[in-house]
């Protein structure tokens, strides 16, 4: 709503706002392209206009739906589906995803995984069995492993974490 706000602000007629994208009825001027930056900065939104840039955020936008926001990963390989998704070849993608954040699409989609396979273990409503076959896991072991690779701790001990400072709250109230 702020986007469209700001533009309706500027005088710009869109097509189409969505996550990530905004597509312009008119080419947008210099002055015009300053003042949407320095309006939406105040708010905490970033505009991009390099092409690398808005790609890696498409594909972080993604990945992001996919892990957090389905209520179960597609059983298809994670480069088919980012790139029919994004119609571009994989190998692009991952290039570019690379080159400019650092790490691999894979890493990235694995600490995706990780950070929901937190939220699942704290909610406390599924097993670990559970939780690996929405994730679309190979296994439990899998799942356990690079749980434990990227957090340092296994699932049981970081649910017991959860669970140690609930006591310690009751304990300081």
């Amino acid at each position: 709503m702020l986007v469209k706000e700001e533009l309706k602000n500027l005088g710009l007629h869109y097509v189409m706002v969505d996550l990530g994208m905004v597509e312009l009825v008119e080419v947008i001027t210099p002055t015009q392209f300053q003042e949407l930056r320095k309006n939406l900065a105040v708010s905490g939104l970033e505009l991009l206009d390099d092409k690398k840039s808005i790609l890696i955020e498409r594909i972080k936008n993604v990945i992001v739906e996919m892990v957090h926001y389905t209520d179960e990963i597609p059983k298809v390989n994670y480069s088919d589906y980012i790139s029919e998704k994004l119609h571009h070849d994989y190998t692009y993608l991952s290039n570019v995803f690379s080159e400019v954040k650092g790490i691999t699409i894979q890493q990235f989609i694995i600490h995706h995984k990780i950070e929901r396979v937190k939220e699942l273990l704290l909610y406390d409503e599924m097993n670990l069995t559970e939780i690996s076959y929405i994730l679309n896991y190979s296994s439990v072991a899998h799942l356990f492993n690079q749980f434990k690779k990227i957090t340092g701790l296994s699932p049981t001990y970081f649910k017991q974490l959860k669970y140690k400072r609930c006591q310690n709250l009751e304990n300081i109230v």
